[in-house]
């Protein structure tokens, strides 16, 4: 005789529903703590709170823009300065090398003000010296001025484009050099076997600094306040200036900030979850 196979019992509906509520992040939860402060306090006191808030609306807007638009090419700045870091080529190699260690010594505040204040000068200067040479271009030069949204963007760019080529080179060197010599034995070129083998491994070796990474640039867009940049940190500075309302501005300014932070820093987290999940399948 042979015996039957008892079917597995399912699991209760209230058992599931637990399960799922365990498997929820719920550092959430602070995120709707912030989120329901802000709330309170705009309702609560819509003089000057909701006020403040919808002054504040666009340069919340400003500050993603330049944090998504920034961290765009800082991850392709940081690709290359990673792969440069790691080239065979001495002069490809030396030239990373100086931007990387030449760059992080400078903080990101005074990189800035450079950009802002110094660099039309260099522009005027090599105007000048290409005028009697090619005066098209050296009038183009002298013209080049940077809008604040550029000049914000390319100074973010340089100084985290650095950080992130430490990155990068951290995460291709942690794959193990067998995988590349396998690839290259299969007829792929150097370039085709970072492509198609050591970058998608590297990514997920990468993924939780490059994740913090963003979240202190998010916090460090607050800089380019200096630039005239009607970010939220300007914006704060200017309804301030306006009423006078130290207190309510900053807390404001404060908590928008809070949520931010704590919502991409949760994404990613759910990101890198989802990585390393499917590496374990």
């Amino acid at each position: 005789m042979t015996e039957q196979v008892q079917p597995l019992e399912e699991a209760p509906p209230q058992s599931r529903l637990l399960g799922r509520l365990a498997s929820v992040d719920r550092w959430w939860l602070l995120v709707l703590a912030a989120v329901g402060l802000i709330f309170l306090l705009v309702k609560a006191s819509p003089h000057p709170y909701e006020e403040i808030f919808n002054f504040l609306t666009d340069g919340i807007v400003m500050t993603l823009q330049i944090t998504l638009t920034s961290f765009i090419f800082i991850l392709i700045v940081g690709m290359f300065g990673g792969l440069g870091r790691l080239s065979r080529s001495w002069l490809i190699k030396g030239i990373a090398s100086l931007y990387v260690e030449v760059i992080r010594g400078i903080p990101l505040l005074v990189q800035l003000l450079f950009i802002w204040f110094a660099m039309p000068q260099i522009f005027e200067k090599i105007g000048y010296l290409l005028m009697p040479y090619w005066p098209n271009a050296g009038q183009w030069f002298i013209d080049l001025k940077l809008q604040p949204f550029s000049a914000a963007v390319l100074g973010i760019t340089i100084c985290y484009g650095a950080y992130m080529s430490e990155i990068f080179r951290a995460g291709i060197q942690s794959i193990h050099h067998g995988q590349m010599e396998a690839a290259r034995s299969l007829g792929m070129t150097y370039v085709q076997a970072m492509r198609y083998v050591i970058l998608p491994q590297a990514v997920r070796v990468i993924l939780p600094p490059v994740g913090n990474e963003f979240v202190t640039l998010l916090k460090d867009s607050s800089l380019v306040s200096v630039l005239a940049v009607a970010d939220l940190t300007r914006r704060g500075r200017e309804y301030m200036s306006r009423t006078f309302l130290s207190f309510e501005t900053w807390t404001m300014v404060a908590l928008i900030y809070l949520v931010l932070t704590l919502t991409f820093t949760r994404l990613t987290s759910a990101l890198e979850r989802r990585m390393s999940l499917g590496q374990r399948r």
